[in-house]
This record gives structure tokens, C-alpha cells and sequence, in this order.
């Protein structure tokens, strides 16, 4: 049998009550007195029971997480900056993927009620329907990086259209006219976003064609395969700007393969600045998102809300930022004859 909180109370001479209170924060107890019981408590082995604490405070303890892939660099500092700030809050962190699959999603929106004081959800399959046929009302939820529009949750999104603006307005003044874009996963908020800022920065300098952007979905593998589909066009362009930087590592290693110098014959750039992409070969040229950050700046938006101190409906865009590396050159040499 393990030690209760009785007799936790009669070692420290204390009331069953002031043990609760010392374990459940709630309720004022003396300095000295929460000393002794943390001690005795130490001293016997017990653990509070975390679902009768649950019960009695109607807090969790736990903060979900719903994110659309588990996989790379981009998802693991999200969670790293989540993690970080909800350690700092005193809550645990429950992630789950929803594999970009819209009936995945609701199983693990039901699978969290109950469990979690508060949402984050990253998923472009969370529509307004899903999240309000799945999950109570009471519960806070913050969006992130997702469209679900009228939906009155939280939510927060990132520069992504002026971010790829002003990757396609640098390479433009680098002299660069035949700009592949490599696509994100179809159906993916910052992927529309992204192309839809690629595409007015080459109208408004007159130089968009739909014969320039190449299908991808985030992955390393589908920034490889587009390394064929850059070499196939006629005439080569002189520049490719991958929608991620996962995509545009997968690219570079294609090029290297195919005896393409990256940036002397192409220039190549990403977005993101995932942690690898400094260290390169060249370093990559990239839009800085700030990935951990966003997902501190999530979580604290999804604190303030589970203490009632923010309004629900609260919109925000971050800021990206234009890092300049050295795979974007501007030297543009003739591949024609390769």
C-alpha cells in the first residue's frame, strides 16, 4: 500500500486539509509549515495522486499540443520553444501529429478533453467545425499558423507572404529573372501564403510564369526529386527558392550530385532558418522565422488565456526577417551546354 495523505497530516501534525493545500497550491500555508510537510512528504515516498488532484482542482497539469507532422528540425524547435515556457509555468506538455489527415485530427482532439488545461493546435486540417464539434467550449485554444476563419479562437500566424516577397524581390536584385519557386504541401496555410508572395513579387517585376514553380510538400525527399525538374527546364533558371529550407537542402544535395555549383551556376534559398541551415555548404540564404520563439509566443498566449487575462479572439502576425548566406550569389553562368 502506498503512504496517503493522512498520513502525510499526522507525521507533520498537521490537518488533511493543509497537506491538500500545500499539493494543490490552493489556499494559503506558512513558509515554515509547507517546509515540514514537503520533508515529511519526502521522507515517506508519497506522490500526490495526480486524477484525484486533478478532480479536486479542475486543473490537468498538461498542456496539449496538436501539430501535423512530428518529423525535422522545424517541428522540433516548436516544440522546444513550447516546452521550455510551459515548463516555466509549471504544466507538462502532451504533443500528438495529426499526419495531415482531417479524420486523425478529430480522433485527437477528442483523445485530449479532458486531459489538458489548454490547446495549441498547428494543423492545416483544423478546421473551425472540427475544433468546435470536438472540443469543449471552456477549453482555451490558440491557433497556430492555421486559417480557420470566423472561428473566434486565438490565433497566431507568421509574415509568411511578405517573408517570401522579400526573398524573391533579393534574388530580383541579385539580377535574377528565371526564379523556380519549389511549393509547400498542398492545402498548407503557409504554403499558399508563401507562393501567393512569390508570384506578386515577380508580376510586379513582370516576370511570373506558372512553368516555374515545381510541386513539393515540405520534405527533404521532394526538394531532391525537384533537382531533376530544375535541370529538365529550358532555358535553366538561375535561381530556385524553396518554400522551406528542408526542401532546399534536399535540393542542394540533387545539384551537388548533378555537378551543379550552387551559388556560381544556381542560387539557392530557403525559409525557415532551421538551426542547420548556417552550417551548409554554401550556408543558406533563408527567411528567419524564429521557430522556438513562435512557439513560446504561442504558449504564453495560451497561458494568459487559461488565467483569463487575454481576449479570446486575439489575432497576431509575426514578423520574419531576410538572412542573407552565402548560397544566393549572383553569378549566373550558361548551363545550356552541359
Amino acid at each position: 500500500m502506498g503512504v496517503n495523505i493522512r498520513k502525510v497530516a499526522q507525521e507533520a501534525g498537521v490537518s488533511v486539509a493543509t497537506v491538500s493545500r500545500v499539493f494543490t497550491g490552493k489556499g494559503p500555508v506558512q513558509d515554515e509549515t509547507r517546509r515540514r510537510i514537503l520533508e515529511v512528504a519526502g521522507q515517506l515516498g508519497y506522490v500526490p495522486h495526480a486524477a484525484a488532484r486533478s478532480l479536486s482542482t479542475n486543473k490537468t497539469g498538461a498542456i496539449g499540443v496538436l501539430l501535423p507532422n512530428l518529423y525535422g528540425e522545424f517541428f522540433s524547435e516548436v516544440i522546444r520553444g513550447i516546452d521550455l515556457t510551459a515548463r516555466r509555468g509549471g504544466y507538462h506538455v502532451l504533443v500528438s501529429s495529426s499526419h495531415s489527415d482531417r479524420t486523425e485530427v478529430e480522433a485527437v482532439l477528442r483523445a485530449l478533453r479532458g486531459r489538458v488545461d489548454g490547446l495549441v493546435v498547428m494543423s492545416p486540417e483544423a478546421d473551425a467545425w472540427a475544433l468546435q464539434a470536438n472540443l469543449p467550449p471552456s477549453l482555451p485554444v490558440v491557433l497556430l499558423n492555421c486559417r480557420v476563419e470566423g472561428s473566434g479562437f486565438a490565433s497566431i500566424n507568421l509574415d509568411n507572404y511578405g517573408g517570401a516577397a522579400a526573398m524573391t524581390r533579393h534574388l530580383m536584385a541579385l539580377g535574377h529573372r528565371r526564379i523556380v519557386f519549389l511549393q509547400g504541401a498542398p492545402g498548407n496555410y503557409d504554403a499558399s501564403e508563401r507562393l501567393r508572395g512569390y508570384r506578386d513579387a515577380l508580376r510586379e517585376g513582370g516576370g511570373w510564369t506558372e512553368e516555374l514553380e515545381i510541386a513539393g510538400d515540405f520534405s527533404e525527399e521532394s526538394g531532391y526529386r525537384a533537382g531533376d525538374a530544375v535541370l529538365r527546364l529550358d532555358p535553366l533558371p538561375t535561381a530556385v527558392f524553396a518554400a522551406n529550407d528542408s526542401m532546399a537542402i534536399g535540393l542542394l544535395s540533387a545539384l551537388q550530385e548533378a555537378g551543379v555549383r550552387v551559388p556560381d551556376h544556381i542560387a539557392v534559398t530557403g525559409f525557415d532558418d532551421i538551426p542547420i541551415a548556417r552550417f551548409l555548404t554554401p550556408p543558406l540564404t533563408t527567411v528567419r522565422v524564429g521557430i522556438a520563439g513562435m512557439g513560446e509566443r504561442a504558449l504564453e498566449r495560451l497561458l494568459s488565456a487559461m488565467d483569463g487575462g487575454e481576449e479570446h479572439e486575439r489575432h497576431e502576425v509575426l514578423p520574419t526577417t531576410l538572412v542573407v548566406r552565402g548560397s544566393c550569389g549572383s553569378a549566373m553562368k550558361d548551363l545550356s551546354r552541359r
